[in-house]
């Protein structure tokens, strides 16, 4: 059972070296993990995801924050629904750390993202998660819906918004 988040959120911004640090870092440590490929980040994103992602006009994060320590970190893009004529927003990364877990952090990145979809009038929240992954149950939690879950090994799951 997850703690209450005793933390806070920050929009990312990229600009901020702590920010981006700490985007690269939680990337890392996440692609490092057994849900991620299993290994470190190649150089290449190292030195390129902060610049390009910058681009990126639709790109929407967060980080969350214990203690002066980032621990977790939603990545996020905003897409449009044609079936709604609505935007939706797509988490395409969550993650946090593992010594952040059990501690509420995934929970808040979730409601922190469920705001900026109320905030940007979003039809839906969206996300795609593999089979084995142990943050199924907590998309479950959170209202996620997975379809059928017997079609494939990656599922795209939605999360309506109210309002």
């Amino acid at each position: 059972m997850s703690q209450t988040f005793s933390g806070t959120l920050h929009p990312i911004d990229l600009s901020d070296p702590q920010h981006a640090n700490a985007v690269l870092s939680l990337l890392d440590e996440y692609a490092r993990d057994p849900m991620g490929d299993g290994a470190p980040l190649p150089d290449y994103v190292k030195q390129n995801l902060i610049p390009r992602l910058s681009h990126i006009d639709t790109f929407r994060g967060l980080l969350a924050e214990i203690e002066g320590k980032f621990v977790g970190m939603a990545v996020c893009y905003l897409g449009f629904s044609t079936f709604k004529a609505k935007p939706l927003i797509n988490i395409h990364d969550l993650c946090v750390s593992p010594s952040a877990r059990g501690q509420g952090v995934g929970t808040a990145l979730l409601e922190g993202v469920d705001n900026l979809a109320r905030q940007y009038g979003c039809a839906c929240v969206t996300l795609e998660v593999r089979a084995d992954n142990r943050a199924r149950n907590l998309y479950l939690r959170h209202g996620f819906d997975p379809g059928d879950p017997k079609t494939d090994a990656m599922s795209f799951w939605k999360k309506p918004i109210d309002g």
